[in-house]
């Protein structure tokens, strides 16, 4: 208590002493006299240490403690049938012969028999025999027999590094020039024969390196010959040829580029009766050509793209020798790309080339040809090209494509007026513009159905001809096949042509008169065919053949009609 009131004491002195320095400038002193009660509270004593605050405050951290989810997936497993294994320890069995033979309507005999030595990794080796012939009459037309013979064997290897192959055939032709409505014509003088003999062989180097140089060779000989009937007074006047060719080639691989070179002898020797000399009384006269091709073909191709982009170029440098010698210079450029993992592959081209003439070929072609004809090289001195192939699905597949080639020497045939009495065919040659439009699809079940379809179109500018003689205009070609538990087979093929013509010398029905030149409608060409085999067993079956089911005797040369409906039927052996 005494310490309370020592305080008030000093309190009040010090606040009259203020109001007496404020306000009492030489004033009178004014006195307060008060009492109160006045508590102090007790002093404590800190117990922290002093320290510094920073002004920045630590973020405090948080944490976030994982929710605990317990989920048990489910797991649905497929049934798998085992695989199966085949353990056989033998492949099946292949036999080495195959025989076919048969017998068909018009007395058509048909035989056939194949050989080789069946399985083996180094060797192959055989040889076939076939025979078809007919001794039937076709109504309308002179006797119209034929037989065709052919035999042939080969023989082959093949190492790692190199492989070789070999072979030779033989080929008799019997046919009757029948172009005329005389049914008991004397079938001796209107016989023709036409005899074939060749060898060739190759051979093929296969270094597997990258930067190996592969080669190869091949040689061919081939004898042509007619042979007419004694009976002809011209039988000493035949025609025989000669061909000889040589083909070599080698590439060289560098990197993503494919150097090649390709170096070809063709000669062709061909002579008709005796030079420098006729028969009297008719205009016959010996003839003789002899033509070599040399053609070097040198060429670069190369992969981009991921081997998506193809591309290739080069030339061809061709000389012909013979009674004129003539040089070529043709090109050689594609390119290909595929789209959509080769779904669909885009090409494009150009190139050229001359193709030798011979009277085989002329006969291969018409049969019912002359022999002593003139031969003349075909120059196709440019053929561009421009399509699209690809695949709509794994079983069905297109192609698509349209070309534009310029030819000198085309070879045309038309009706002898001067040797034959208008029942052969000469040849003459000219040159024209063909543009060729062509489509085809297949479609492949496995090897149970196989169906292909094609479609050509052509067009002919000819220079000295109002039409291409016997050349159509468009094309459809149908095969078919279809596999039944491989118990039978059923097969169908068509060939459709259009737009035919044939030059005569006369005005008539069905004519066309332009320039002087008469053109005859061959008319439309339908020719189907059907065949089925049934087979008994893995070495016996039986097959019937149905031929020109819709028995149109169109005529597929001018005064050549064909015979109409056919029949054959046969077996088959394997042994």
């Amino acid at each position: 208590m005494m310490r309370s009131t020592h305080i008030l004491m000093l309190v009040s002195a010090v606040l009259i002493g203020s109001f007496s320095n404020v306000f009492g400038q030489g004033g009178t002193d004014v006195i307060i006299n008060a009492t109160g009660t006045r508590t102090v509270e007790n002093a404590s004593r800190l117990n922290s240490q002093p320290k510094v605050l920073d002004t920045v405050f630590p973020i405090p951290s948080t944490s976030y403690p994982l929710l605990s989810i317990n989920y048990e997936p489910t797991f649905e497993i497929p049934k798998i049938e085992p695989a199966k294994v085949n353990l056989q320890q033998k492949l099946p069995q292949l036999y080495n012969g195959y025989a076919r033979i048969g017998i068909g309507s018009l007395l058509m005999p048909l035989a056939e028999v194949y050989y080789n030595n069946g399985r083996s990794r180094k060797m192959n080796y055989g040889g076939s025999i076939q025979h078809l012939s007919s001794f039937g009459k076709m109504r309308n037309v002179a006797p119209a027999n034929f037989d065709r013979t052919t035999a042939r064997g080969f023989v082959g290897v093949n190492e790692k590094k190199y492989s070789w192959d070999a072979e030779s055939y033989y080929r008799n032709q019997g046919l009757h020039f029948y172009g005329f409505p005389n049914e008991d014509a004397n079938k001796d003088s209107i016989s023709q024969r036409f005899n074939t003999f060749g060898l060739k062989g190759a051979f093929h180097s296969h270094k597997k390196d990258s930067l190996g140089l592969n080669w190869k060779i091949g040689l061919e000989y081939r004898h042509f010959n007619d042979k007419k009937p004694k009976a002809d007074s011209l039988s000493d006047w035949n025609a025989r040829e000669n061909f000889f060719a040589i083909r070599t080639g080698a590439e060289y691989k560098w990197g993503t580029e494919i150097f090649a070179a390709d170096l070809d002898i063709f000669h062709n020797s061909y002579k008709y009766g005796v030079l420098n000399d006729t028969m009297p009384g008719f205009l016959n006269y010996g003839l003789e050509n002899k033509n070599t091709i040399i053609s070097l073909k040198p060429s670069i191709s190369t992969y981009s793209k991921n081997r998506k982009l193809k591309a290739k170029i080069g030339i061809d440098l061709t000389a012909s020798l013979g009674p004129k010698n003539k040089v070529y210079l043709y090109p050689i450029a594609e390119v290909k790309y595929s789209l959509f993992n080769d779904i669909l592959i885009p090409y494009v081209g150009v190139t050229g080339g001359l193709t030798q003439q011979s009277l085989k070929r002329i006969t291969d072609e018409n049969e019912f040809s002359l022999s002593n004809v003139s031969l003349q090289n075909e120059h196709k001195a440019a053929d561009g090209y421009v399509g699209i192939k690809g695949t709509l699905s794994k079983r069905i597949g297109f192609n698509v494509f349209a070309s534009f080639s310029h030819v000198k020497g085309k070879a045309l045939f038309v009706t002898d007026t001067l040797y034959s009495g208008r029942n052969r065919f000469n040849v003459i040659y000219d040159t024209m513009n063909i543009t060729k439009l062509e489509g085809s699809i297949y479609y492949q079940l496995k090897e149970k159905v196989k169906i292909d379809v094609i479609g050509r179109y052509y067009s002919y500018n000819a220079r000295n001809n109002i039409f291409a003689w016997n050349l159509p205009q468009f094309q459809i070609v149908l095969r078919g096949t279809y596999n039944l538990y491989d118990k039978f087979i059923l097969t169908v093929d068509a060939n459709l042509e259009g737009g035919r013509r044939a030059k005569v010398f006369a005005p008539g029905k069905d004519v066309l008169e332009e320039n002087n030149q008469y053109g005859m409608k061959l008319g439309f060409l339908a020719d189907a065919n059907i065949g089925l085999e049934y087979r008994y067993n893995k070495r016996v079956s039986g097959f019937i053949h149905l031929n020109n089911v819709a028995a149109q005797r169109y005529k597929r040369w001018y005064n050549y009609p064909v015979q109409g409906f056919q029949a054959m039927v046969g077996v088959t052996i394997r042994f």
